[in-house]
């Protein structure tokens, strides 16, 4: 029989929760956001990432008051050896961790995450182990895919929880049994813009008083289809010659964009901004937000910028189509259709009263509905019926 907790009952959960990498990121980010609530609400909280892509362990490691722990799995320059010595090293360091503290709940942010640390917290007896699944994942191995369903379907995760329906049904289609899936969509916390001088943003940017800016963020991979944003400003160019666009973001794909923008003629009014650690002036500086991915899980990019009360432009795909209503929170647009998103763009940018009615009701919706505050108490919720019924 699952026990019930009251209201007023103080249950002081431990909790470990564990990513891949330390870098600037949605998981990372949800990761941390859910850490400080449980901290705020009387848990004992520990994080702990497999290794530290940007160097970011010391300042992570001073900006909070729980352990951060770096288990050093990957060092940048080691040889081959070293490596796989650093990542059975890394287990180890994990496994002492989790039989040292006897932690009630280990949750883990990433299918990598996933794989390595709940078959650990399993062998340690960890009562609620729980996996989460993000959204799709480019270039992820089928054996790997199958591997982590088998993971959670055989009982080493003893749930899997997932950000949107429609990363329910991917989880179904990679063989996760639908019995194991519990939805709990991501939550955003507003970013801190109110100490953000607008004027000061734009110039910093390089924009000119008149400029209407356009953004973007998002990873430059195949994922976010930052092509076709570039592809359309030609078209909203010609109708707007004052209109500048960013991108805020890095990855693989950055030298096909330059030269893009290079052969399109757009050096002077497409840039890429790189990796930004903190988003606020980027949004405050922006007229309207721009998201022409081809597939999400449930962006947490997308609800900042509707928090903001920036209008959006997006695709309708799922998992965006759980933020957006067309023609009510924003306009949406299929993916991969350079045209029609240009379309968009230029019809709020025809009727400034839509840009407003369309991010006020954003911004209404995702504090409403997809508050970090109303996300982590879902999970709370759904560990403590995980601790009772154990």
């Amino acid at each position: 029989m699952i026990k019930d907790f009251s209201v007023n009952e103080k249950k002081q959960f431990s909790i470990l929760l564990i990513g891949t990498q330390m870098a600037i990121g949605g998981a990372q980010i949800g990761l941390f956001d859910q850490a400080r609530w449980f901290k705020l609400h009387g848990c004992k909280v520990a994080v702990a990432f497999f290794y530290d892509k940007e160097e970011l362990y010391k300042k992570w490691k001073k900006s909070v008051d729980f352990p951060v722990y770096n288990l050093q799995a990957y060092k940048s320059g080691a040889n081959f050896l070293h490596q796989i010595g650093n990542f059975i090293l890394s287990l180890w360091y994990l496994w002492v961790l989790l039989v040292r503290e006897r932690f009630d709940i280990v949750e883990t942010f990433t299918h990598d995450s996933n794989l390595l640390g709940l078959p650990l917290a399993w062998l340690a007896k960890i009562p609620v182990r729980i996996a989460t699944h993000r959204g799709k994942i480019e270039g992820f191995p089928l054996w790997r895919q199958k591997l982590h369903s088998l993971l959670i379907n055989i009982g080493i995760a003893n749930t899997l929880i997932v950000v949107s329906e429609q990363t329910r049904q991917t989880a179904i289609d990679e063989g996760v049994y639908s019995k194991k899936i519990m939805v709990i969509p991501n939550g955003a916390t507003p970013l801190n813009t109110l100490s953000v001088d607008r004027t000061k943003a734009r110039r910093d940017l390089g924009l000119a008083d008149n400029d209407l800016f356009l953004l973007s963020v998002g990873r430059l991979t195949y994922q976010k289809g930052h092509e076709f944003f570039v592809q359309a400003m030609p078209k909203i160019l010609s109708r707007f010659p004052n209109i500048q666009a960013g991108i805020c973001g890095d990855g693989p794909l950055r030298s096909q964009l330059e030269k893009q923008i290079l052969e399109l003629g757009l050096s002077n009014y497409v840039h890429l901004l790189g990796m930004w650690s903190d988003i606020a002036p980027a949004l405050v500086a922006a007229d309207i937000f721009v998201l022409p991915s081809r597939w999400e899980g449930l962006s947490r990019a997308l609800m900042e910028a509707m928090a903001e009360g920036l209008p959006v432009v997006a695709t309708h795909i799922d998992g965006i189509k759980d933020l957006v209503i067309d023609g009510v929170q924003g306009l949406l647009v299929p993916p991969e259709d350079s045209d029609r998103l240009g379309d968009s763009i230029l019809q709020l940018l025809d009727h400034p009263e839509m840009m407003i009615r369309l991010g006020t009701a954003a911004q209404t919706h995702v504090l409403q509905f997809h508050s970090t505050d109303l996300m982590c108490q879902k999970y709370y919720d759904y560990m403590r019926v995980l601790i009772g019924s154990r």
